[in-house]
């Protein structure tokens, strides 16, 4: 009998490591998730951010999965997309969504989710992005701001006729 718990606890050791090992590579790397203003205190702490598919398919719909801890309840409020092209000096693309379509409202202080979808057009050029997230409470206070990038892939899944 102990032979079986040894080797049930050394496989339920390996699972664990195993599943921290594919969720580190599923995220986008702590490193290359940033704050805005490394000096602020965020009410809102992203621990990080799942992209899917990762890279990105044009004229395929992609999701955002972004983890976040808040340290007081958000009754409602706004996230703020600004999108560039890494290495291109361009306004950015600005798209402005609902705390509440992405999230339960109102959020309880704790662990949350945020999931965004979005259909990026299939000449959306491939390459490197930079988004910007800015999280705004219903009284226009931000609770966090944070910088991620994300790859758009060359192949598409729409074929020319």
């Amino acid at each position: 009998m102990a032979v079986n718990s040894t080797s049930m606890l050394y496989l339920l050791s390996c699972f664990s490591s195993f599943i921290i090992f594919m969720l580190s590579f599923s995220h986008v790397q702590s490193h290359t998730l940033k704050y805005c203003d490394k000096n602020a205190n965020y009410v809102v702490k992203v621990s990080g951010v799942e992209i899917l598919p990762n890279p990105v398919v044009r004229g395929e719909p992609f999701t955002f999965k972004i983890a976040a801890f808040t340290g007081e309840p958000i009754q409602s409020g706004d996230l703020i997309y600004e999108i560039s092209y890494a290495g291109f000096e361009a306004p950015p693309a600005t798209f402005l969504h609902d705390l509440c379509e992405e999230s339960s409202c109102p959020v309880p202080v704790g662990h949350f989710l945020l999931t965004h979808t979005e259909l990026l057009p299939t000449y959306t050029p491939p390459g490197t992005y930079n988004v910007k997230l800015t999280f705004k409470n219903q009284n226009d206070k931000q609770l966090s701001c944070i910088i991620f990038p994300f790859k758009i892939g060359a192949g598409s899944s729409v074929s020319a006729i």
